[in-house]
């Protein structure tokens, strides 16, 4: 195959809109230092591929990993977090991958770059057969292609991204739906996976930037709709309660990590407070952190994000139970919700 340092290919003619200007996606509502790594000159950003931003991290934390079930039936939803913002949601007997990232670094290449300091908490052999992959963008550390590839290779699941990505995945061989945002792509009557606005940009290449669309996600499900805000700075932060228009959400996965806590924010990501602002705009039932703890982008302790979050949970008067962190390979099996999407009484 491809190294990813070949020249991807530009989108397909494409009609211009209130974010793609005929050549580039971009923010609608105003790139507010969402440009952030995006403004980096190549150089730097090259140098910080063998210079972590923060030396605290500990090279390796251990992980217990485990294998999920072949298959959940019905409204029962097992959820289990594999690391950084890979989490596999299995309900009503379909296996749902999202943002596949097994690689060791978040670097074009494997001999250089930002390593991984959290293992896998579900070796790829020990997933299941898996139907429907989500991908976020084209970032290093949300878009593997080789474990991608092997992926199709094993499973044939059905791919879905944003505008573009279908182009540069077919450059790995690997067969992706393309859509914009507020499209939607049908898997059976019921469900159907809807692509959400998120606040980022995208560069599979430090020279070729947001030639691919950045995106979130809404899968509608009988007994509440599962949500992936992608990766997201908070820009207007009127995109998760724009998702929620799609009916009541029962489990959510936000980001909560890589938020330069002690340094001025890029726009770039949401951090904890903004997290829980946008588990309220949802009206989520329940909510997973991701994007913490894995690969050290941001100059921030490994525990750092998980310990704003309890603050921000406790300062909103949400109980820790219905957002939660879990240890990679730590399964968690979503409550029901209520007709009017309520958490149900238990």
């Amino acid at each position: 195959m491809a190294s990813g340092c070949d020249k991807t290919p530009i989108p397909g003619p494409l009609p211009k809109s209130d974010h793609f200007d005929g050549q580039h996606f971009f923010n609608p509502d105003g790139d507010q230092g969402s440009g952030g790594e995006q403004k980096k000159s190549t150089f730097r950003m090259v140098r910080e591929l063998f210079y972590p931003p923060d030396h605290s991290w500990p090279k390796h934390v251990p992980v217990t990993p485990t294998r999920p079930p072949a298959r959940v039936a019905g409204q029962a939803m097992h959820v289990t977090w594999i690391g950084h913002s890979t989490v596999l949601v299995q309900t009503q007997g379909l296996n749902i991958l999202i943002d596949p990232v097994w690689h060791e670094r978040a670097a074009p290449v494997q001999w250089a770059g930002i390593k991984r300091v959290r293992e896998p908490g579900v070796r790829f052999d020990d997933l299941p057969r898996i139907d429907l992959v989500l991908i976020s963008h084209d970032h290093y550390d949300h878009l593997d292609t080789h474990i991608l590839h092997k992926l199709w290779q094993r499973d044939r699941p059905l791919i879905v991204a944003g505008l573009g990505m279908d182009r540069l995945l077919a450059h790995y061989a690997i067969p992706a739906v393309a859509r914009d945002w507020g499209q939607s792509v049908p898997i059976r009557p019921g469900i159907a996976v809807i692509l959400d606005r998120a606040h980022h940009w995208s560069a599979h290449r430090y020279d070729k930037h947001d030639q691919t669309l950045w995106t979130g996600f809404t899968v509608t499900l009988p007994g509440g709709n599962l949500y992936y805000a992608g990766d997201t700075g908070p820009g207007d932060m009127k995109w998760a309660a724009q998702a929620a228009r799609a009916g009541p959400v029962r489990f959510a996965i936000l980001p909560i990590g890589a938020y330069h806590f002690h340094t001025p924010p890029s726009g770039n990501h949401i951090g904890p407070e903004d997290a829980v602002q946008a588990f309220g705009q949802l009206h989520a039932a329940y909510a997973l952190g991701v994007h913490w703890g894995t690969f050290e982008l941001t100059p921030e302790a490994i525990n750092e994000p998980p310990q704003h979050l309890a603050k921000a949970l406790a300062a909103a008067h949400i109980a820790p139970d219905r957002f939660r962190v879990t240890e990679a390979g730590q399964p968690w099996d979503i409550p029901a919700i209520a007709a009017d999407g309520s958490v149900a009484a238990r």
